[in-house]
């Protein structure tokens, strides 16, 4: 398969895809290194994660570049996202050796627990981040004792690919990670249905996320599953309307709102309604689209023709505001407000992953909570008001599964991130991730 660059459409490598038999042939290799693996040391296995850690800092700008050639993704964002992979591997490397027990008090005798690895742990990353997706499954898997096996998404496989190398040069045993570019349809499918692979975690559409909990369920397989979303960024007449409408760009058209934390829908009190679009009209104004390794680039490509078509598709007649993008080679798309007569509309209730976002406005409180949580989806969003006491009543009322205020951070590595409703299972990341790569063990001694 010829990997496309996004930006150019110049072709940066052929990949050879697995077929079954060689994704049956990366599931011997894991579970052949699976009792070895577990048996380590846990102060070793933390030294080899952070080894790992250190040779992907050490190769942290080669990691950026080849997201930026790969995925189209800014130099800002990209030197980021290397940066987070070696930093959710170090925070992991801390784990094997607090991978605690329980000593529970009952009659007659002493109880402990262990938290035993699962097995083998299959990790199918998607094209928007793939190398930080791809560690957010892996370093924990790692971390407790499992083996695993990343199937990246058809398009952006360079990183992961580079990873994997970077993996057996710290000293991670053959099998331990493995990268098997493949079709999902066949290497991906064969991953959920094998009965060598006890866990799954998916990120990507919730339709494709139906599909793995259902062949899942088959065996029982226990899944982590980071889907769709359609998420409010909640904007109160109380709120600091520069800073608001400054950064709601960035919050929505951030990796050309390919993000399934995109906050693109945005409610706004009405009593604003007006001031804000003036100030979110200039904001737009001021983006750069362009070449992703200027520094000066805000946004880049969109990652192929196919995902152009389908976003330029929920732009019907003559948006409020759009911005500017290069023409000629590349998949480019320009950031895009919406403002909409009806709340039905398609723009405003399906995922687009794309640079589209929808204005709407509400009439107080009430209204802005069941505008946001109408909707299948409840991932992320963001809550703008200097009220605090607003604040806390809707985050806690707002149905989705990471939320800020006066701000539209979603991810970070300490802390859990997952999604409500159809936006997922499961949780990833923070102190708890290791919980869903091991089962609990429980062993009563008699005196």
């Amino acid at each position: 398969m010829k990997i496309i660059n996004p930006a150019s459409e110049d072709v940066l490598a052929e990949i050879e895809l697995a077929d079954l038999a060689e994704t049956d042939r990366a599931v011997e290799r894991a579970r052949k290194a699976l009792p070895a693996w577990r048996e380590v040391a846990p102060g070793d296995r933390a030294r080899l994660l952070r080894r790992f850690a250190d040779l992907v800092e050490r190769h942290g700008d080669e990691l950026a570049l080849l997201e930026l050639a790969n995925a189209g993704h800014t130099i800002g964002n990209a030197r980021w996202e290397a940066g987070n992979v070696r930093d959710v591997l170090h925070f992991y490397a801390g784990a094997p050796e607090r991978n605690h027990g329980r000593q529970i008090p009952v009659p007659g005798g002493v109880d402990i627990t262990f938290a035993e690895p699962l097995g083998v742990v299959g990790v199918i990353v998607p094209w928007n981040f793939p190398m930080v997706i791809m560690m957010w499954g892996a370093a924990p898997a790692l971390a407790a004792g499992n083996t695993v096996i990343v199937k990246p998404a058809e398009w952006t496989p360079l990183t992961a690919l580079r990873l994997a190398e970077l993996a057996l040069e710290a000293g991670l045993p053959e099998g331990v990670l493995q990268v098997l570019p493949g079709a999902g349809e066949v290497a991906g499918a064969r991953l959920v249905e094998h009965p060598g692979v006890n866990k799954i975690v998916f990120t990507g559409s919730t339709e494709v996320g139906k599909l793995i909990a259902a062949r899942a369920a088959e065996n029982v397989k226990r899944v982590t599953l980071e889907l769709g979303g359609k998420s409010a960024n909640v904007v109160f007449a109380d709120a600091d309307l520069d800073q608001a409408a400054a950064t709601a760009p960035s919050a929505v058209f951030d990796n050309s709102g390919q993000d399934c934390c995109a906050r693109s829908r945005i409610l706004v009190e009405r009593s604003v309604y007006d001031a804000f679009l003036d100030r979110l009209g200039a904001a737009v104004e001021g983006l750069t689209v362009g070449d992703p390794s200027d520094p000066g680039t805000d946004m880049g490509p969109l990652i192929s023709a196919e995902q152009r078509e389908r976003v330029s598709s929920f732009v019907t007649g003559t948006p409020r505001f759009q911005g500017t993008c290069p023409s000629g080679k590349g998949f480019w798309f320009p950031p895009t407000v919406l403002t909409h007569d009806s709340l039905d509309d398609r723009a405003f209730t399906e995922e687009i992953f794309g640079p589209v976002v929808s204005v709407v406005a509400f009439e107080d409180e009430a209204e802005a909570i069941q505008i946001a949580n109408n909707t299948k989806y409840g991932l992320s969003g963001s809550i703008w008001t200097r009220d605090v006491g607003r604040a806390l009543r809707v985050a806690r009322a707002i149905e989705a599964g990471n939320l800020s205020v006066n701000s539209h951070s979603s991810v970070r590595y300490w802390t859990p991130f997952g999604g409500f409703k159809q936006s997922g299972l499961g949780r990833e990341l923070g102190p708890d991730a290791l919980a869903a790569f091991t089962e609990t063990k429980n062993v009563f001694i008699a005196h």
